[in-house]
């Protein structure tokens, strides 16, 4: 007979106790280790892209479940930051970090809407139907407004009634791009958001 006090026979009967439970409910140590969980990320579609909210532009990855099949929706379940981004490096500030709360709130505008003058509603209308809006209305204050030449008679080509502000996020060549496109039209008052 082993010589043990109250104390010590109260551990060994209640790990042996536990021990026998917990084997009952299959919660084996020999079963727990040998089982791989499934990654969670591994049936989900990864796309890069850009983080919306400000001008540092971070990488974002975003994971996608939805195989693009009939009556099937793909949707964003996770985001996370792009640890091979250089200007990030997988990390996320707390904005970009909760972007899927943003994704999915039923306040997001997905599409462009008018308002007329004098107006208290607005009203839907397809992208097709604002570009070319947007088009039209650039192109009449252009007309109105383009300078070709100074009152002394200097070649100066400008247009000072509208401005184009650039997104900070785009590449070197989208940005080389937009600035040659609006200073092509004459817009003198040309900015980048990463400046604002």
């Amino acid at each position: 007979m082993v010589n043990m006090n109250r104390r010590q026979f109260f551990k060994v009967t209640g790990a042996t106790l536990a021990g026998s439970s917990l084997a009952l409910l299959g919660v084996a140590p020999g079963t727990a280790m040998a089982e791989v969980r499934q990654y969670k990320l591994a049936r989900m579609t990864e796309t890069r892209n850009t983080c919306p909210y400000c001008s540092v532009a971070c990488g974002l990855l975003m994971y996608g479940l939805g195989d693009g099949a009939k009556n099937a929706r793909a949707s964003i379940m996770h985001i996370e930051g792009d640890p091979d981004h250089p200007v990030n490096r997988g990390t996320l500030c707390p904005k970009g970090a909760a972007l899927i709360d943003f994704i999915h709130s039923p306040n997001r505008l997905k599409f462009p809407e008018y308002r007329a003058p004098g107006s208290d509603k607005w009203v839907r209308m397809s992208w097709d139907d604002a570009l070319t809006r947007i088009t039209k209305l650039m192109k009449a204050d252009r007309d109105a407004n383009f300078v070709e030449k100074t009152a002394d008679g200097k070649t100066v080509n400008r247009w000072l009634t509208t401005g184009m502000l650039a997104a900070s996020a785009s590449s070197n060549e989208v940005g080389y791009i937009t600035h040659k496109t609006v200073r092509s039209m004459g817009m003198l008052a040309f900015d980048n958001q990463a400046r604002v």
